[in-house]
């Protein structure tokens, strides 16, 4: 039964309020800064609140899966073992990505080439700061212990205390670059989560679709402050201005999109989410209609270079001049194909999911050689992320892959594991992250 809704809005307790603000004081020290300055930068929206919020008189009835029409679940402690690790793993994988993406944008923020772009990603950081409050709160308000071995006071410590290359999920392991990692994540890497929030929304656990309409609003906003930039970006370099470059913009998107594509889980998989009514949708499924929408990103940003360099063009004559280049693969007003963006093939640069570790180029090209691979990715990366940690740990588990040493699915599970030592982060207690020979699956 669907009812009006209406927001409500609480806090954690003061302790934990108190960890995440510590945490705040380390990883978002520009937060108090935001708020000083949100009426000058963002006028018309109200100032962040750094709370959880609850939309109450939704859908109470299940909506997917095998149990549609029955009563959602209130509790933890009425959910099936099933589906209570599920979702619990959600939870917890959920607030590792926001917590996580403040650590990797918190390192190239300082270098946005303007004020405004600077301030819209450190609201967008600040968001991402309140999102993993509210599933904290969904942590901390209910009884997990039916399906957990860890209380929630250990669960939340645990998620505080993860630095980037301890996350859950590989694309908030990897350390930014420059601001251009800043802008092409919120659009590409934010774009997923939109996805996943808005299939939570339809959770047959209530208090997890209560929380997700307030998040999805403010996912509107970081997807914006991924596009927005990008635009301007194109606009830029089709008048010649050499700040942001489409060859940069391209290897950009070719670093974030496989990445990207992983956060949806292997494609063969998600039959259980949607069989236990946690989503609406399998992981083939929702990856296909996000790989679709960056394509549609993606083509927005070629026809504004297009009429940028082209400003004689109508609408409808550009729409024809870019399937002609595009499409047909010619050359019109020195606007070659290969000058264009491109999404590279879902395939591409994989290291999870039903294609990891295949050797497939950026336009579905197939390798036989590791090393005539690699000089191809190192063709189509940021030089900057060539000599990465991340970037080297794929090469070295794709020859291990190559020479069968070590099966594809086993090598897309190594990753850092989580060991009690003594903690670097004064909002932790003990955890911080170590990396083993062989870690546990990461899922």
């Amino acid at each position: 039964m669907s009812m009006p809704t209406t927001t409500e809005t609480s806090t954690l307790p003061k302790n934990f309020h108190d960890a995440v603000v510590r945490w705040k004081d380390t990883y978002l020290s520009d937060f108090d800064f935001l708020i000083e300055n949100w009426d000058q930068h963002f006028p018309n929206e109200p100032q962040l609140e750094l709370c959880a919020y609850r939309e109450k008189g939704m859908c109470d009835r299940i909506e997917c899966g095998e149990q549609v029409g029955d009563p959602k679940f209130l509790r933890a402690g009425d959910l099936d073992a099933k589906r209570g690790h599920q979702l619990l793993g959600a939870i917890r994988a959920q607030a590792s990505t926001e917590f996580g993406s403040i650590q990797q944008h918190r390192l190239t923020l300082a270098r946005a080439p303007d004020e405004q772009d600077q301030m819209w990603v450190l609201r967008m950081m600040a968001e991402e700061l309140r999102h993993g409050y509210q599933m904290l709160h969904l942590l901390l308000d209910d009884d997990w212990s039916s399906v957990s071995e860890l209380s929630s006071a250990d669960m939340v410590e645990e998620i505080l205390s993860m630095t980037t290359g301890s996350h859950v999920l590989g694309a908030f392991n990897i350390d930014f670059d420059s601001f251009v990692d800043n802008v092409v994540f919120c659009a590409l890497i934010d774009r997923v989560g939109k996805y996943q929030l808005a299939m939570q929304k339809q959770s047959a656990y209530l208090p997890m679709a209560e929380s997700m309409p307030q998040m999805l609003r403010e996912e509107a906003f970081h997807l914006a402050t991924g596009v927005v930039p990008m635009r301007k970006w194109v606009t830029q370099a089709a008048a010649g201005e050499v700040y942001v470059t489409l060859g940069s913009l391209q290897k950009a998107i070719n670093k974030w999109l496989p990445r990207g594509l992983e956060m949806f889980g292997d494609e063969r998989g998600g039959g259980t989410n949607v069989r236990l009514g946690l989503k609406p949708q399998k992981n083939r499924e929702a990856q296909e209609l996000y790989y679709k929408e960056v394509a549609k990103v993606v083509a927005d940003l070629n026809m504004r270079y297009l009429r940028a360099r082209l400003p004689d063009l109508s609408l409808a004559q550009a729409k024809k001049t870019l399937a002609r280049i595009v499409e047909g693969g010619e050359v019109v007003g020195g606007i070659a194909p290969e000058r264009l963006l491109r999404a590279p093939h879902a395939h591409f640069f994989r290291r999870r999911g039903e294609p990891a570790f295949e050797m497939v180029g950026v336009d579905g090209e197939e390798f036989t050689d590791v090393d005539e691979y690699s000089r191809h990715l190192s063709q189509h990366l940021p030089e900057s992320y060539l000599a990465s940690r991340d970037f080297r740990s794929f090469l070295e588990l794709l020859r291990q892959v190559d020479v069968g040493d070590v099966a594809a699915a086993e090598a897309s599970r190594q990753a850092p594991s989580l060991r009690r030592v003594g903690g670097t982060c004064p909002c932790s207690k003990s955890v911080r992250w170590v990396v083993e020979a062989t870690a546990p699956a990461v899922i």
